[in-house]
């Protein structure tokens, strides 16, 4: 580790003009010494050449490695792998940096040594609009710690936040979701107790467009659920290590979330995991709640029908409640 390097990892796929306009944004940063590892996973069109590009054009800070499409977050463990800084900086090939990111969230981070994570105020816009000071999701609130919040919404964007390297090793790797494995990533974070300290600046631009994004996708795709129901289960593994318990109004909201997963992965066809989620479901529901009306006619609806009919007929049903128990119906 170089003490005071800012290492910025940038998984890409597919998207070599936006990567240029992303690490452009790095390396204007007004703060050094920084680095740049650039990890392509798999790319199939042109941005293996714009990433040996900016190698050749900035061969002080920009390093990149590829490999084979495993998703983004074994993409972003693997541009772990490479970084040596003090600090890590996780950015996606789509979203900008302000050039005084690292300079205020850095010194924020050395004013405040009890915290693990700085965070920052972020605009969130679409690629051809003009851009407006609007916090986007929850980054213009200020709060301690990622936990209990974090349980129900991942209120930041992957940019927003910049780490201490001691507190991603002591998290560990990331794992090979292809879905919602930033939020598994924070929420583990977040068992560990991290301290948060809010830089009330907008140094982030999240930009939203019409090119391929992993997080756009048919909602009944068994793989797709699949893979949500396995980081809910991971997130709620968290929660527990961090004693959130059932009594928490965090974790009641987020036992009702798990009961929708657990339909919705039955209408998709996903028995085993409708099961396991339901399960979850009461487990984080607490034992006077898993008595409820509503676990016990479902659990006596999938024994008779079977875990998939029960999704369905529960998602059809659904359907005519846009809401249900304050949980979005996905």
């Amino acid at each position: 580790m170089n003490e005071g390097l800012v290492s910025t990892i940038i998984p890409v796929f597919n998207r070599g003009e936006m990567l240029r306009e992303a690490v452009a944004s790095v390396l204007g940063q007004t703060y050094r010494p920084i680095e740049v590892d650039i990890v392509d996973d798999g790319s199939t069109d042109d941005t293996p050449d714009v990433c040996r590009a900016l190698v050749n054009e900035h061969p002080e800070s920009v390093r990149v490695r590829r490999q084979e499409n495993s998703g983004p977050g074994v993409a972003r463990e693997t541009g772990r792998g490479m970084a040596h800084g003090e600090f890590i900086q996780y950015l996606d090939s789509d979203d900008l940096l302000d050039r005084r990111k690292f300079e205020v969230q850095v010194a924020t981070l050395r004013a405040n040594p009890d915290c693990g994570v700085a965070y920052c105020y972020t605009r969130y816009y679409r690629i051809g609009e003009t851009p407006t000071d609007r916090p986007w999701k929850g980054s213009g609130r200020t709060v301690e710690t990622m936990f209990p919040s974090f349980l129900n919404e991942r209120w930041w964007d992957t940019p927003t936040p910049i780490y201490r390297r001691s507190v991603c090793d002591a998290a560990g790797p990331w794992s090979n979701l292809r879905l919602e494995e930033d939020w598994e990533y924070d929420c583990r974070i977040a068992a560990l107790g991290t301290r948060l300290v809010h830089c009330r600046e907008f140094l982030v631009d999240v930009r939203d467009h019409a090119e391929a994004r992993l997080c756009r996708g048919a909602e009944n795709d068994p793989a797709r659920m699949r893979e949500r129901g396995r980081a809910h289960g991971l997130v709620y593994q968290h929660a527990r290590r961090a004693g959130i318990g059932p009594d928490d109004l965090h974790m009641q909201r987020y036992a009702r979330e798990l009961f929708l997963l657990a339909r919705q992965c039955g209408a998709a066809g996903l028995a085993h995991e409708s099961r396991e989620l339901f399960e979850l479901a009461r487990e984080a529901s607490g034992p006077q709640r898993a008595q409820g009306r509503d676990f016990l006619i479902y659990d006596r609806v999938a024994r008779c029908l079977g875990w998939r009919m029960a999704g369905r007929l529960a998602c059809y049903l659904d359907a005519w409640r846009p809401q249900r128990d304050g949980i979005r119906v996905k």
